[in-house]
């Protein structure tokens, strides 16, 4: 009976299948085909011998033992994990607050132009960014030196002060993802029925009060997936925004030094490729258990929310 009714959702569904069917194709040959290079953090890697050919680590963990066994690691673990938790919080404070202005705007047109103008640095490459951000932070010849100097103030060695960077980080990812960040939470303030707020206005609810109890209610359940969905890559930081932006600057290093950086320059140095594959196990396994502990959080405080 139950394969009966398998059979006949397939026949009833064969259009919708035969659209996904690409799809699977390419999940399974980029998501879960390479699934079998898991084996690689615990072999002593040799090109010549292929994954499955190489031979066991001798102990089987000392891959993540040398990838652990300096300080640099563990700083590049501390940045990972803390600069992604204020890109989070920053980007959930402008994408939302955003697409709550643009909500609120009348003016089809002025709205319209604002949305294209804020989306079109997301298309922009970080490389390009980071030579916008040295023209602007340079010591010698940036813009922002330059201004404080015809101030009479004294000029500011940016690449030199670790601590200003997850500031400056911050700023230059906000200014290029925020516009295409807005557009999901936008979407679901769109979706919000009219009714509810020509109700609050004619109990006499004033604009900050509808965003406050109808808008911003509204958004929880966008707002929580998202943030669960940011949370299970915060051990994946961009590398291509770092490496732009940073380089190898080693003064800015214990600040800006993550795992990404760390494992790109120790492969380009050693070429040790079980290195580099335990440091993404290690970063899979932590992102996961982050997102099924926030999911949980997320359970508690509103069941609907979580993703699972």
């Amino acid at each position: 009976m139950i394969r009966n009714g398998v059979i006949r959702e397939l026949v009833r569904n064969r259009q919708l299948l035969v659209m996904f069917l690409p799809v699977a194709v390419l999940l399974f040959l980029f998501n879960y085909l390479p699934l079998s290079g898991l084996v690689i953090p615990f072999k002593n890697f040799d090109f010549s011998k292929g994954i499955f050919g190489s031979d066991w680590m001798h102990p089987l963990f000392d891959n993540f033992d040398y990838l652990l066994s300096s300080d640099a690691a563990y700083r590049a673990i501390r940045n990972t994990v803390l600069l992604n938790a204020l890109f989070i919080a920053a980007g959930l404070v402008f994408e939302v607050g955003f697409a709550l202005v643009l909500n609120e705007l009348r003016n089809k047109v002025f709205k319209r132009i604002t949305q294209s103008l804020t989306f079109l640095p997301f298309f922009i490459s970080w490389i390009v960014v980071g030579v916008f951000a040295y023209n602007l932070l340079s010591y010698e010849n940036g813009a922002i030196n330059r201004f404080l100097e015809w101030l009479g103030m004294q000029p500011v060695d940016f690449y030199s002060k670790a601590s200003w960077w997850p500031i400056i980080l911050t700023i230059a990812l906000r200014w290029k993802t925020t516009g295409y960040g807005t557009i999901i939470y936008l979407a679901a303030l769109t979706s919000i029925e009219g009714s509810y707020y020509e109700a609050a206005s004619i109990d006499g609810a004033s604009r900050w009060q509808q965003i406050r109890y109808i808008s911003i209610p509204m958004l929880r359940p966008t707002i929580i997936i998202l943030t669960l969905l940011a949370v299970g890559r915060i051990m994946n930081a961009d590398f291509g925004m770092f490496y732009a932006m940073v380089g190898d600057a080693t003064l800015l290093f214990p600040t800006t030094d993550v795992i990404d950086t760390l494992v790109y320059r120790s492969l380009r140095k050693s070429g040790d490729i079980g290195m580099a594959s335990a440091a993404g196990f290690l970063q899979s396994v932590i992102a996961f258990a982050l997102v099924l502990a926030s999911n949980y959080a997320a359970r508690r405080v509103d069941r609907d929310s979580a993703i699972f």
